[in-house]
């Protein structure tokens, strides 16, 4: 009896109403240092990308011999780029695939925003970044208008908000920016 008493006041006592939620919180992400490296020689393009990301060949079946991705596997998020040698008049219908890709997109964002970058080679991109909850978050081309058409997308693997993402994004942006001033063109 006399422990019956005592496990019977040990619980009225363990059973308190004092309840205090936990605050709300956001994940931590960790991002790398920047670091990079030269691309293989193998393309007729060259650039400095994120020792972070994997280098992969485009595997889709629309795929052609010089597209390749960028693959981030901490941030499970990859840039993916189209590669397209220059012919006579072809420029126009490629900046016009380059526009047309990037305004699909008008429907879920709420913001697109280009801006032109004169770049170290003498050539000028194009990069826009795009707000909401759209696919892609920053799109870019670069041409020398005479043999080279290069263009890039950020995607991301996640269903995760981009909201959510914006540290992630911003480290990604600053990367296809440094692939973009470090860009020179093959033979």
């Amino acid at each position: 009896m006399k422990y019956l008493s005592i496990l019977l006041a040990f619980f009225c006592l363990a059973c308190g109403n004092d309840f205090l939620p936990k605050p709300k919180g956001f994940n931590r992400i960790n991002l790398p240092d920047a670091a990079y490296q030269p691309l293989p020689d193998s393309l007729p393009y060259s650039f400095e990308y994120s020792k972070h990301a994997k280098l992969q060949r485009d595997s889709s079946w629309i795929s052609e011999r010089y597209w390749i991705n960028l693959y981030y596997p901490a941030m499970n998020a990859s840039i993916q780029i189209t590669y397209k040698p220059v012919t006579d008049s072809i420029i126009r219908e490629y900046l016009s695939d380059s526009y047309r890709l990037t305004s699909q997109h008008n429907v879920k964002a709420y913001a697109i925003e280009e801006s032109i970058i004169e770049l170290p080679n003498g050539s000028y991109a194009s990069f826009t970044e795009l707000e909401g909850e759209v696919p892609t978050q920053a799109q870019f081309h670069v041409s020398d208008s005479v043999n080279h058409f290069l263009r890039g997308a950020l995607y991301f693997r996640t269903a995760t908000k981009n909201d959510s993402l914006a540290p992630v994004i911003s480290y990604l942006k600053n990367d296809i920016i440094h692939l973009l001033t470090t860009l020179e063109w093959g033979q």
